[in-house]
C-alpha cells in the first residue's frame, strides 16, 4: 500500500508536518507494530485534520447508490471503434470495425464488444461529452475532477495542491465512510506518464492530502509495455521490449513476532492510555483516536479486506469470467471493495497512454484492449446483477477525450494508422445505481466530431455521480480558512436518472 508520491519542489504538496495531537496518535499506533507508512496510508479517512471533521453529507436523499465504480480509460477511447459507430461515414473516418447489434433495438456497437452487447439491457451510453482539451495532462484534470476549466497556475507536469480535486476525492469526503474503511479508492495504480511524472487531477489537490484517495499500488510501472498483462500487454510502437511485470496487491500482515494474543494485549495497553489522556485533551480527541486506531485494525484484522486484496487467488470460475489479467483483477478487487464497504473504487484500465491509439490503432484495439475489457466489465454487471447489488452500484467508464474522427499514419513512429486526441466528442458509459438501462443519450455528427444534441459537460458527468451517490445538490466542503466550495458544477445528464 502506497500514498500517492509527492512533487518535491511543491511546498504546498507536501505533508505540512506533525502536530503535538498527531503525534500522539502516532505513538499510540506505534504500540500495535504499525509504522509512519500506515498512519500515512490511514490519513484520508481518520478525520486528523479541522478540515476533515466537518459533519458528512446526509445519506443518499436523491440518489440509489451506496457506491461507485468509476473505470478510467487512460489514453482516451476511441468512439468511433466502441460505442458511437459511424458505418455510413467515409472509409477513413468510419474505420476497420464494424458494428453489431446489441439486445437494445436500433442500439449497435462495436463487434469487438460482443459480451456488453449481450448486456445492453443493463447499462446506457452518453455519446456527447464534450470539452475544449486535447492535451493529456489538462483533459486528464479535466475528466477526473469534473471541473473544464483548469485551476490558475495548472501545471500538467505535475499535480499541484492547487489543483482542483479530484471526483473520487469529493465522493470520499461527502459519504459517510463505512466499516472503517476508506472512503475512496484507486487501483490498481496511479497514473504516471511514460516519462515517470504523475497525471494531475487524481489527488485530492486543493482539499488537502488528507483527502487524497487511498492509492493500491499492485501494478508496476512499465514507461513503454501497455494494457493488460500479462495475457494482453503491447507497446503501442511495437518496439519488442519484454513485460515482466507482476499483479501483486498489498499484503496487509502484522509485523512478524505480533500475533492477535499480543494485539489483544497492546490494545489494553491502550486503553490504559486512553485514560491518561484527559490531560492531553487539548491536543487529541477520543473520537478521532478510536477511529484511526479501528481503522488501523480492521485494515490488519478484516478477513474481507484480505480477501478483496488478495484477488489473484480467487476460484478457478471467477478468475476464468474476469480474466487472469490486470483488468480483470483490478474489476474482481473493485467488486470486493465496494461489497467490504468502500464508497467509490476508481479503477485505471491501463495506465496513463493505455487507451492512446495513435498508431496500430485496429490490431491493438481487437486483440490487446477490447477483449479483456469486455470479459472483465460484464463479469462485473454479472455479479452485482445476480447478488442484487447492481440497483446500489454506480458503475461508469470514460476517457480524458475522445479521438479524431479522420484517421491518420503517424509513419516516423507507427507502421499502421489510428487516431489522434479530440476532446470535443467522447462516449461515457454508465450501468447501475438506479441508472435507467438500454439507453442512448445525445449523439455526435455524420463523422463523430461534434455533439449534434445534447452536448454534456464534464460538470455533468460528475454530477450525475455526486447524486447517484445521494449527495445533495446544495452540497458544499470547507477548506481550512472554512470558505465553502460548492460540489456540484453542473446538473446530472437529463435522461439517465
Amino acid at each position: 500500500m502506497k500514498r500517492a508520491r509527492r512533487a518535491d519542489r511543491e511546498a504546498h504538496w507536501d505533508h505540512a508536518g506533525f502536530s503535538r495531537r498527531e503525534a500522539l496518535q502516532v505513538g499510540a499506533i506505534g504500540i500495535l507494530g504499525l509504522g509512519m507508512n500506515h498512519l500515512a496510508g490511514l490519513r484520508g479517512w481518520t478525520g486528523l485534520s479541522a478540515a476533515a471533521a466537518e459533519p458528512p453529507a446526509a445519506a443518499r436523499p436523491g440518489g440509489r447508490a451506496k457506491s461507485c465504480i468509476f473505470i478510467f480509460l487512460s489514453g482516451g477511447l476511441a468512439q468511433h471503434e466502441s460505442f458511437d459507430m459511424k458505418p455510413a461515414a467515409p472509409e477513413d473516418v468510419r474505420g476497420e470495425f464494424r458494428p453489431i447489434a446489441t439486445r437494445t433495438p436500433g442500439l449497435q456497437i462495436c463487434e469487438h464488444l460482443p459480451m456488453l452487447a449481450e448486456r445492453s439491457p443493463m447499462w446506457s451510453i452518453c455519446r456527447s461529452l464534450t470539452h475544449a482539451s486535447n492535451e493529456h495532462s489538462a483533459a486528464h484534470h479535466i475528466m477526473l475532477t469534473g471541473q473544464s476549466k483548469l485551476p490558475p497556475g495548472f501545471s500538467p507536469n505535475q499535480p499541484s495542491r492547487s489543483d482542483h480535486p479530484s471526483i473520487a476525492s469529493i465522493a470520499g469526503r461527502a459519504t459517510t465512510p463505512r466499516n472503517n474503511l476508506p472512503p475512496a479508492v484507486v487501483l490498481p495504480e496511479q497514473l504516471v506518464h511514460s516519462s515517470g511524472r504523475i497525471i494531475p487531477g487524481q489527488h485530492a489537490g486543493v482539499m488537502g492530502p488528507q483527502h487524497d484517495p487511498w492509492m493500491i499500488e499492485a501494478s508496476p510501472f512499465h514507461n513503454t509495455a501497455y494494457g493488460a498483462f500479462p495475457q494482453y500487454s503491447f507497446d503501442h510502437q511495437q518496439r519488442g521490449n519484454p513485460d515482466d511485470r507482476l499483479f501483486q496487491a498489498p499484503q496487509l500482515t502484522l509485523p512478524d513476532g505480533l500475533g492477535m494474543r499480543e494485539v489483544q494485549g497492546r490494545l489494553e495497553l491502550l486503553e490504559t492510555l486512553r485514560s491518561q489522556r484527559a490531560a492531553l485533551a487539548e491536543f487529541a480527541t477520543t473520537t478521532q483516536f478510536d477511529r484511526l486506531r479501528e481503522g488501523a485494525i480492521d485494515l490488519l484484522t478484516d478477513a474481507s479486506i484480505h480477501k478483496a486484496l488478495d484477488v489473484t487467488s480467487a476460484d478457478e470460475q471467477s478468475l476464468d469470467r474476469y480474466g487472469r489479467n490486470s483488468f480483470g483483477w483490478s474489476l474482481l478487487m473493485a467488486r470486493r471493495l465496494v461489497a467490504a464497504g468502500v464508497n467509490l473504487v476508481q479503477v485505471n484500465l491501463g495506465n496513463d497512454e493505455s487507451w492512446d491509439t495513435h498508431g496500430n490503432a485496429f490490431p491493438h484495439l481487437k486483440d490487446k484492449l477490447f477483449p479483456p475489457t469486455d470479459r472483465a466489465v460484464s463479469a462485473l454487471l454479472d455479479d452485482l446483477h445476480a447478488s442484487g447489488e447492481l440497483d446500489e452500484t454506480l458503475v461508469v467508464m470514460a476517457s480524458e477525450f475522445g479521438r479524431t474522427p479522420r484517421i491518420t499514419l503517424l509513419e516516423k513512429h507507427y507502421k499502421l494508422p489510428g487516431r489522434d486526441h479530440w476532446g470535443a466528442a467522447q462516449s461515457v458509459w454508465f450501468a447501475g445505481g438506479g441508472i435507467a438501462g438500454g439507453n442512448v443519450i445525445g449523439a455526435t455528427d455524420a463523422q463523430g466530431a461534434y455533439p449534434s444534441e445534447q452536448p454534456v459537460q464534464p460538470e455533468n458527468f460528475a454530477a450525475t455521480i455526486y447524486h447517484a451517490l445521494g449527495i445533495p445538490a446544495t452540497a458544499a466542503w470547507h477548506d481550512a480558512e472554512n470558505r465553502p466550495h460548492h460540489i456540484y458544477n453542473g446538473q446530472p445528464i437529463a435522461g439517465l436518472i
